[in-house]
């Protein structure tokens, strides 16, 4: 009698142990599968940038940490290079960008996605000249090129000058 007993114990605590071994954490863990992650899938591919039509340099963006994120890799005409990782947070429900460049120089930027755009913006900073925001707006256009605005502001974002407004050819 006790060693069928046993054997039963053996047969019910056998799942409910290998169950216990697995942390509901592993089970449910997240992805970046979700349509806002992808909301800047356009700018994925080799580019030529011009501006005004004239070369302005070539930008690789790929997918990176299984679609977590995009990396940029720009080479300006003029041997410039510069980096940046841009991703969705799902925690804040925006986008980010951390850009640097060979000689130091650092953006950060955040915003979202709406009517088709990507807006990036700089927090406000204070300098010498007055207070500084950058903004930078991606959008698709009908002919699959994408334009990508840079605006810059000394006075927190009451008004605007364009520091870059380049095209996106895809490259064969």
């Amino acid at each position: 009698m006790t060693r069928a007993l046993f054997v039963l114990l053996l047969t019910v605590a056998a799942p409910v142990a290998a169950n216990a071994q697995t942390p509901p954490a592993a089970q449910a863990r997240p992805d970046c599968s979700s349509p806002e992650h992808h909301q800047f899938d356009f700018w994925l591919g080799t580019w030529n940038v011009t501006v005004a039509g004239k070369p302005a340099g070539t930008n690789r963006i790929e997918s990176v940490m299984n679609g977590c994120g995009l990396l940029e890799h720009w080479s300006s005409a003029g041997g410039g290079h510069g980096t940046s990782l841009n991703f969705y947070d799902r925690r804040t429900q925006t986008w980010s960008q951390a850009w640097i460049d060979e000689g130091g120089n650092a953006l950060h930027l955040s915003g979202t996605f709406a009517n088709g755009r990507m807006v990036l913006a700089s927090e406000p900073r204070k300098t010498d000249s007055g207070v500084d925001v950058q903004r930078i707006t991606w959008s698709k256009n009908a002919d699959a090129t994408v334009r990508q605005l840079w605006e810059s502001s000394t006075d927190g974002g009451t008004t605007w000058t364009v520091a870059f407004d380049g095209t996106y050819a895809g490259r064969p």
